[in-house]
């Protein structure tokens, strides 16, 4: 009881918080956006830096703007956590105003590092416990002239695609309120998509960046493992490194991604963090006569792309094909196999780190709640009902997932780490023998999920899990957007009860209009290609007029 209490009290004062700092913002940051205020939304992130080492543009004007419509897309989404508006007025006047990010608001999922403000991530227990300094990342933003100004919702435990918490609410997806805009970088991707933000960073461990990036509409590159900052953070789960997570920027447009990758890199990011490899960011040509061969994945082996989907697959492998590029269908090794062995990882401590903060009467994510069923109950009843999956519902693939879902004792992990490693190198020769330089892919099997869609949908995240447990480099771009007419789903038989949960949540007509992306994946390190490689698909999509629109507010 004493512990639900402090829940409530905790989540009570922090919202408290939230909108005392909102409240009192000057006067300016409650009006309507002016016509100068549009016209610094409006421009791209490197004409911003550059107005402001010009001496055009005066970095507290800049923030002004970014700071109304953030507050507008607070108020439409629910995706801010921490203002950090009043002290980022301070920083915004003594900036380093002829850094690569100088004057350029930013914004961070709640887990960064700032120093005096909380990085809660959704724990109630761990409201009021300020940072006392900042992050490598946060420190490098601000060196380059950059000004954080907010930061934004994510799940309690950090492990859903939806972005929900006792203490900071639910985050709606800004093109449609019934669903979800991503998780675990939820509240970033939808302030990114509205307009909030141009430059976002976030966190990846099995497709937090880049299932935000689908849900909601916008870009980004999940980095390989050592090449971002991300020491001194938060996290739910530290000492996680069965299934590497990585920190990775987020954008509302591609030149505004690329412009962001470039700015930190020369700020030498192994000088602020020491896990950051001693990489420059390298620059790759692909139009040098070679034949780029992409290698498409059309479906992982458990679930389908819903119809929506694979069709912005498709346009892509179409607009490829168009120009001349080989395209082949992959069979790759078993994304299935990948899918139980990273569960399998990411798990192998039963859970129990992720749900220790959670105290009494505080709401978990439904997903996770149903994922860390199994690791609860007594092993003969795991057993039993695995065996009922296999032999009475025929389902193979849930029932291997079900059995392997227990605490794991120090040889059974090492032994994990090994599959993995075989499982690596497996990868590494098939990309090797058929030339590829990247690998195409849907992000997910379906668009955006409808609310509390994680309690099926949980299991279904085997498309970005996958090049999270080969640390390979991944982006995401939007392509389209549902179309009732054309994305309807015909009648299809579920091949197990994964493939069941996720598609009962399709539906065309009530998604109609939610964005669709799709995955570029390049080999480990690769940020840089899978960059070029994004810039080709949209250059050859704005060719035929088939380039992604973005969501544009009036206010």
């Amino acid at each position: 009881m004493f512990s639900f209490l402090a829940h409530r009290r905790a989540c009570a004062e922090k919202q408290q918080e939230r909108r005392d700092r909102v409240q009192s913002l000057p006067p300016a940051y409650h009006g309507p956006l002016t016509t100068s205020d549009k016209n610094i939304l409006g421009k791209p992130a490197s004409e911003i830096v550059a107005n402001v080492q010009a001496g055009i543009l005066n970095p507290s004007d800049v923030l002004l703007a970014y700071g109304k419509k953030a507050l507008k897309a607070h108020a439409a989404t629910n995706c801010l956590t921490e203002v950090l508006i009043s002290k980022s007025e301070e920083w915004a006047k003594s900036c380093n105003t002829q850094g690569p990010l100088a004057g350029m608001p930013i914004s961070m999922k709640d887990t960064a590092g700032v120093a005096g403000f909380d990085s809660c991530i959704g724990y109630s227990a761990w409201v009021g416990k300020p940072f006392e300094k900042d992050s490598a990342l946060v420190r490098l933003l601000r060196d380059a002239g950059a000004v954080p100004f907010v930061k934004t919702n994510v799940p309690i435990t950090l492990l859903s695609f939806e972005s929900t918490n006792d203490v900071f609410g639910v985050t709606t997806n800004p093109h449609n309120k019934g669903y979800s805009p991503g998780g675990s970088t939820g509240g970033e991707a939808a302030l990114l998509a509205y307009g909030g933000s141009r430059l976002g960073v976030g966190t990846d461990v099995a497709g937090s960046v880049r299932c935000p990036a689908h849900y909601s509409g916008i870009y980004t590159i999940k980095a390989s493992s050592q090449r971002f900052m991300k020491a001194g953070n938060a996290t739910s789960m530290p000492g996680q490194e069965g299934v590497p997570p990585v920190y990775s920027p987020m954008t509302r447009t591609l030149a505004d991604l690329e412009m962001f990758w470039r700015a930190i890199f020369s700020m030498k990011p192994w000088e602020y963090d020491y896990s950051v490899l001693p990489i420059p960011w390298r620059d790759i040509q692909l139009s040098t006569g070679k034949p780029i061969r992409w290698g498409v994945m059309w479906d992982d082996g458990v679930v389908a792309p819903s119809p929506a989907c694979k069709r912005a697959l498709q346009e892509v492998v179409s607009a490829l094909e168009a120009h001349g590029h080989e395209v082949l269908t992959i069979d790759p090794p078993s994304p299935f196999e990948a899918l139980e062995i990273a569960s399998q990882l990411l798990f192998a401590e039963g859970g129990k780190v992720s749900t220790k903060p959670i105290r009494w009467g505080e709401w978990n994510d439904t997903g996770v709640v149903q994922a860390l069923r199994m690791f609860r109950v007594p092993g003969f009843i795991r057993r039993l009902y695995a065996w009922y999956l296999r032999h009475i519902k025929q389902d193979a693939l849930y029932a291997t997932l079900v059995e392997n879902w227990y605490e794991k004792s120090v040889p059974e992990y090492m032994a994990l780490v090994a599959r993995r490693e075989g499982f690596r190198e497996r990868w590494y020769n098939m990309m090797r023998e058929q030339a590829l330089d990247f690998v195409l892919t849907v992000p997910n099997a379906l668009p955006a999920v409808p609310h509390g869609g994680m309690r099926e949908g949980w299991k279904a995240c085997g498309y970005t899990f996958l090049f999270n447990m080969l640390d390979y480099s991944a982006g995401v771009l939007p392509v389209t957007h549902v179309d009732r007419a054309l994305d309807a789903l015909a009648a299809f038989k579920p091949r197990n009860a994964i493939e069941r949960g996720s598609f009962a949540m399709y539906d065309a007509d009530k998604m109609h209009g939610l964005p669709v992306g799709v995955q570029v994946v390049g080999k480990r390190l690769e940020e840089e290609k899978v960059l070029e490689g994004m810039k080709i698909i949209e250059g050859y999509l704005k060719e035929t007029g088939k380039q992604y629109s973005l969501l544009e507010t009036s206010d």
